[in-house]
Formats: structure tokens, sequence, C-alpha cells
């Protein structure tokens, strides 16, 4: 599979991308240290836009939105550009998306330009599939608004870790459920042993949360696997087509959002 290393040398965080399906990452590593769940799928080599999803791990570019339709977006479909220098863009039938990722002294940050007309409502995700021990403990704010996804039941509202007494903050092993949330908070912070991650999202007047997935061994019906993603947002729900005042991104008058992903290796959360 053709892939992209948007960074190289001795940084903290070392990343590579697929811009020729879907602009996946495909890597985040830090030292031995990978990060990123994948899985081998022969049929993502081929998809096109309207396919099903092919769920083949690592990090993808859900936008303009998560679940609904399309399922996981539009641009996971799609061939990106790459221009360089850490820049990569697609461009789908209402909007366009560049990114730039670059490295810093304790990870990376990437910067985000969504172009479309104004007014136009979006969500996007940064949906990093985690591999992740049944030791690891997720961190967000304390009390933070949650909208608990217990598939398939309806939608459920609560606070951070545990909404209506699911608690989120810990793996454990595989038990045959699989939840989603999506919690009302600009970063989180994922230990696991000694490794550390940490992933914040930042953008001027626009709705931030963490979405979180937490599948152990509960999906699919035929053939589940285990599979954990911790996933900054523009917007509050899952589905662009179930979003209220403020849930969604939204494009101002000068057609253009910007936003910046930032992944900090060894965050200093207790």
């Amino acid at each position: 599979m053709p892939t992209a290393r948007s960074r190289s040398g001795d940084v903290p965080l070392d990343i590579l991308t697929d811009p020729a399906h879907g602009g996946r990452w495909t890597s985040l590593r830090a030292g031995s240290r990978e990060w990123l769940w994948r899985r081998e799928d022969p049929l993502r080599a081929g998809v096109a836009p309207g396919d099903a999803f092919v769920d083949a791990g690592g990090l993808e570019e859900c936008v303009p939105t998560v679940r609904g339709t399309p399922d996981h977006g539009d641009a996971w479909s799609r061939s990106w550009t790459d221009h360089g220098n850490g820049t990569q863009s697609v461009r789908c039938e209402r909007f366009a998306l560049t990114r730039t990722i670059r490295a810093t002294v304790d990870g990376a940050e990437t910067d985000y330009v969504f172009t479309a007309d104004p007014g136009h409502r979006f969500l996007w995700a940064a949906h990093a599939l985690l591999a992740l021990s049944e030791r690891a403990a997720l961190h967000l704010r304390e009390g933070a608004h949650t909208r608990l996804y217990p598939d398939p039941e309806p939608c459920v509202e609560g606070s951070w870790p545990a909404p209506r007494g699911v608690r989120l903050d810990r793996l454990g092993p595989d038990d045959g459920t699989a939840v989603g949330a999506v919690v009302d908070t600009a970063g989180a912070c994922v230990h696991d042993d000694e490794d550390r991650l940490a992933l914040t999202v930042e953008a001027d007047g626009q709705p931030l949360s963490i979405a979180l997935w937490r599948n152990l061994g509960g999906f699919p019906a035929h053939h589940p696997y285990r599979s954990t993603g911790v996933e900054p947002m523009l917007g509050r729900v899952f589905d662009l087509a179930e979003a209220g005042p403020g849930h969604a991104a939204v494009v101002p008058a000068s057609g253009e959002v910007r936003w910046r992903l930032t992944l900090t290796d060894g965050c200093a959360c207790p």
C-alpha cells in the first residue's frame, strides 16, 4: 500500500498517511510504541464514493458526518492529493478539506482548512482507533456532559466518566459490548501502562468534543473484534442528520473553517 511520510527524523511522533486510499493515517509511532490499531481488509484498496465503509483501522478523517450517510463521511473513500511538506487535500461534492501535519517539540500538530458555502453544516472527527491493552485508561474532564450511544439502543445523557452507570474510562477485557459516546470537552489523555498520548482540538466559535468508540468484542455481530476509538471532533453528535442547534460546525461568511489537532507524546495529566 503506498504511503506518504508526513514527517521524518528524530521527532517524538512519527506519522504515516495513505493519501491514495482516503487519506487515512496508517501509523502513529512514538519510539517503539505504535498507537494506531489496524486490520487488513483487501476491499479497502478498491473503494469508491458511495461504497459501504471498510474498516482498516488507523485514523480516518470523518467528514461531513461520522455515522449516518455516508457512513464515516465522504473523504475516506476518495483519493487525496499530496502537496508535499506535510500538506494533503481532498475535494468532495460540497466541500474541500486541506490538512498540514508538522512536528512539534513534544508531538505533532495538524492544521485543517474546510472550505464550503457559508452556512454549510458539518461534523468532523479524527477517528483514531488505538491499539490499547486491557489496562488502558482514558482521562477526560471530570463531570463533562456525555451522550452515550449503547449500540443498538438510543442515545442517553449523563456525566463523564460513568453516564447512566456505564463506566467508560477503563477498558478491561473483552466482554461482548460495544458503546459509543460523545463528551463535551476538547481534550483526552490516554494512559496505557507507562505510555501516554494526549489529543486536543481547537477551533474558534465551533462546538468541540471528544468521541469515544469502546468495542470490546461486541461489533460487528458477525466476526466481532476489539477496537477503541478516541476521536477529537468538531460537533457534538455522531450523525449530522441528528444535529440540533449548536451540535454541528457551521461555515461562516468567509467560506472557511480552520482548526488544529494537537498530539502530545507523554501527556502530564495524572
